[in-house]
């Protein structure tokens, strides 16, 4: 495989790759953990990631423990927890935090899959622009014949087609874990 596929391929990964992120914050009735990924909270005058401070548990499939590991940190967690815009509430208890996640209505669950669609989208355009931006470098290279380009279109082609479906799959599999109930 010529390194301009290689390249690309490893390009379509990160776009996947942060498909899967994206999609991991959606909310999807259950509680999880990656939904607190990015939250910040204040520690002695820093924004720190939630989850450099605090062990999070998941003690029902619709909530959420968070025991920060000093408790001196309890309402800076719980206030960068409300900040985040979640669209959950937490409650502070001794020692963690506890969030609930209310069961999604049936309006809230198809916007929720549209946001998904979305995320599928932007990473579609995503994969689209590294094969324009590879397929720009080949027709620049003078060193190739025109053969050997072709043969590397072809193959730039089939892990476009490839990362595509991946992203189809990673769509189809959070909208109908966002549907069912």
């Amino acid at each position: 495989m010529d390194d301009y596929v290689i390249d690309a391929k490893n390009s379509f990964q990160n776009a996947i790759k942060n498909l899967e992120i994206g999609m991991d914050k959606l909310r999807s009735g259950q509680a999880n953990p990656a939904m607190l990924n990015g939250v910040t909270c204040d520690y002695y005058g820093e924004k720190m990631p939630i989850v450099d401070l605090c062990q999070i548990s998941r003690p029902e499939p619709r909530q959420l423990y968070v025991r920060p590991y000093s408790r001196e940190d309890i309402k800076s967690v719980a206030a960068g927890i409300a900040a985040a815009n979640l669209g959950v509430n937490p409650q502070v208890e001794a020692d963690g935090i506890r969030i609930v996640v209310a069961a999604l209505t049936e309006e809230t669950r198809r916007e929720i899959a549209k946001k998904a669609k979305a995320l599928g989208e932007e990473a579609k355009v995503a994969v689209r622009n590294i094969r324009r931006d590879t397929l720009s470098l080949l027709k620049e290279d003078e060193t190739m014949s025109d053969d050997y380009k072709e043969r590397v279109e072809e193959d730039l082609q089939k892990e476009v087609d490839a990362a595509n479906k991946k992203v189809d799959e990673i769509v189809k599999f959070k909208q109908d874990e966002i549907m069912s109930i």
